[in-house]
C-alpha cells in the first residue's frame, strides 16, 4: 500500500500564545496519519499528512473537539 501525502492548511480562531501552539501540536500529533503539525504566529494550522490514515475532516473535526473554530481550510494534494 502507497502513502498518498497531502497537506492542509487551516485558518484557526483561539489561539492565544505558546500552550496552544504546543497543546494543537501534541493533539494532531496523536492522529494517525499526520506526519507534521506547523502553527504559525497568524492563526495558521499547516498539516502534512498520510491520506491513508487520517483525511482533512477528521483534522479539523479535532481541532473544534479542542475548542477552536476553524474559520478556513484548503488542502493540496
Amino acid at each position: 500500500m502507497t502513502m498518498t501525502k497531502a497537506s492542509a492548511c487551516f485558518t484557526v480562531g483561539g489561539i492565544s500564545g505558546k500552550h496552544d501552539v504546543k497543546e494543537i501540536k501534541r493533539e494532531l500529533d496523536t492522529l494517525p496519519g499526520v506526519l507534521s503539525v506547523t502553527v504559525s504566529n497568524d492563526s495558521r494550522v499547516s498539516v502534512d499528512f498520510d491520506t491513508t490514515g487520517v483525511q482533512t475532516g477528521r483534522i479539523e473535526k479535532q481541532l473544534t473537539d479542542m475548542g477552536y473554530q476553524v474559520l478556513n481550510s484548503k488542502t493540496d494534494g
